[in-house]
């Protein structure tokens, strides 16, 4: 089995850490470290629970220079753990908006609540587990950078550190357990080692600024990496091509079609979506659900909020609905959002003109000023796309057009 080189010393990496360690708002300044490799009798200082906690959630699935605006903004809207606690879910949802994967924002606010009943973090991963949102990764991470336990976070940078490392030839996903067997090794070998022992959380910083900088997917900056001469794969010439990874399956695609209206203040008619799964809780325009093939336009008209088509079991005109007497649906064009496992493509509607709208709507339809709706990354889309105009576009596919007018 693929073992880790017995020369392979914690020590050498917290000396490249000292030297070319980021500099990152969840972190505290790094400062002088122990002279001549002795030990502090104190223990050295660590970021509070709560930030560690608040960027690595922000992290999962999300780059740091997106994260960063996020995290400032939200420490200064919840400086406190029962500041996060005490604000409404929609707030929260508010604020996150645009970095995607609501479900994290969710969990959070959920987690924060837990954690300000029972008291504050617990240390060890096996009861961090027990919380909302937090995985073994963010478990482990929150454990040794916050609390300095001599444990390994394993996220996609540092299995990609440790298959170099060991030289694993096995393809992901399924080298997986291999890779978190190894992580238990370096965290033995980081136990065993008084001075990296003392300075555990950063030697978790100092993995991910590995991966990060120097150990990256693609062309590994090998030459200056400090653990070289312990890397099997850099012996081989293996570096670039490992970890290896199964052919990924095409990312399905998904059709919908959205209907735009707003009204004389600008104010955009919007719904909230259902509070789990897909962008849950977040404000969407009303609109077709998302089909595996292209809607046709009759079919999808069934689902606009001005005009109901008669006859459709599961959305009859609501009765004495109010009709609009003059106006009409104009094409704006198409917005393409991927998602991780799917792609959406959005035909997006305009009503016009603003004054042709009724004085009362479906229930769960409400007009929003767009600055205090909660903006997913799709609905930035659907709002941004412009009209097109004849002179500009006279293509016949891309001309406004003009759709079951009333």
């Amino acid at each position: 089995m693929p073992a880790l080189e017995r020369t392979l010393d914690p020590d050498v990496l917290l000396a490249w850490y000292d030297r070319h360690g980021r500099t990152l708002p969840w972190r505290l300044p790094r400062g002088e470290k122990p002279a001549d490799g002795a030990l502090s009798s104190s223990t050295p200082p660590r970021p509070e629970p709560y930030r560690v906690w608040l960027s690595e959630i922000m992290l999962q699935q999300t780059t740091v220079s997106t994260v960063i605006p996020y995290y400032e903004r939200f420490l200064s809207l919840f400086p406190t753990l029962e500041a996060l606690a005490q604000a409404p879910l929609e707030t929260v949802l508010h604020n996150w908006a645009g970095m995607g994967y609501y479900s994290r924002a969710r969990n959070l606010h959920a987690c924060a609540r837990a954690l300000t009943e029972q008291g504050g973090f617990p240390a060890d991963p096996d009861s961090l587990r027990k919380l909302p949102g937090i995985g073994p990764y963010t478990a482990h991470a929150i454990s040794a950078i916050a609390f300095g336990l001599p444990v390994i976070p394993v996220d996609g940078n540092v299995e990609r550190i440790l298959a170099r490392l060991a030289a694993v030839a096995q393809p992901l996903p399924g080298a997986r357990p291999l890779l978190a067997r190894l992580g238990e090794q370096l965290g033995e070998r980081l136990a065993s080692a008084p001075r990296a022992r003392h300075r555990a959380s950063d030697f978790a910083q100092a993995l991910f600024d590995l991966g990060a900088t120097i150990c990256t997917p693609r062309a590994p900056s090998c030459l200056h990496c400090p653990w070289r001469e312990s890397c099997r794969a850099q012996a081989g010439g293996l570096a670039e091509s490992l970890p290896a990874r199964q052919k990924k399956k095409p990312r399905p695609v998904r059709y919908g079609v959205a209907f735009r209206v707003r009204d004389a203040q600008g104010e955009v008619l919007l719904r909230r979506r259902p509070a789990q799964g897909l962008l849950g809780g977040m404000d969407e325009l009303p609109g077709t659900p998302w089909h595996e093939t292209p809607w046709e336009e009759a079919a999808a008209f069934h689902h606009a909020p001005l005009i109901q088509m008669p006859g459709t079991p599961e959305d009859p005109p609501a009765a004495g609905q109010p009709r609009p007497r003059q106006g009409q649906w104009v094409r704006a064009g198409e917005i393409k959002h991927v998602f991780t496992h799917f792609t959406l493509m959005l035909t997006v509607y305009d009503w016009q003109p603003q004054d042709a709208l009724p004085s009362s709507w479906p229930e769960g339809l409400q007009f929003h000023p767009p600055a205090r709706a909660t903006l997913s990354g799709v609905l930035k889309k659907c709002l941004a796309v412009s009209v097109p105009t004849p002179a500009a576009s006279p293509s016949s596919l891309t001309r406004p057009r003009k759709i079951l007018q009333p």
